[in-house]
């Protein structure tokens, strides 16, 4: 089984499949690092040899950060924001889009399920 990062890779997926699992690697990323590391990017999970699993962890620990690294890295960069009170900063307190887009109609994602219109309101019984 090949643990790259501290992430299982799942064995039956092709390799630049499975290293996308790992958070911060996305498909162009996961290309270049077998291109680094000089393994062939259409073979299995299950069929990577502890050579080449070793050569593919030693690129991502050069190449930079991933997973909890990278968590931390973007929490302390929203904590910042929001201690600075920057616009972006007061936008994540509030629990609202960050980058321009509308509110009055949509946002349902970062604002949350709609709050009832009247308070109290009694279901009505069937």
């Amino acid at each position: 089984m090949a643990r790259i990062a501290g992430v299982d890779l799942p064995q039956n997926k092709q390799v630049w499949v499975g290293l996308t699992y790992i958070y911060g690697i996305g498909r162009s990323r996961s290309f270049d690092l077998l291109a680094k590391a000089n393994v062939e990017a259409v073979t299995t999970v299950k069929d990577l040899t502890e050579d080449e699993a070793r050569r593919i962890r030693e690129v991502i620990t050069e190449e930079g950060r991933v997973e909890g690294d990278l968590r931390k890295e973007i929490s302390q960069n929203i904590k910042r924001l929001i201690e600075i009170g920057s616009y972006r900063g007061v936008r994540h307190r509030r629990g609202l889009p960050v980058r321009g887009q509308r509110t009055s109609t949509n946002a349902r994602t970062r604002k949350g399920p709609r709050r009832m219109a009247i308070a109290g309101k009694k279901q009505v019984k069937k």
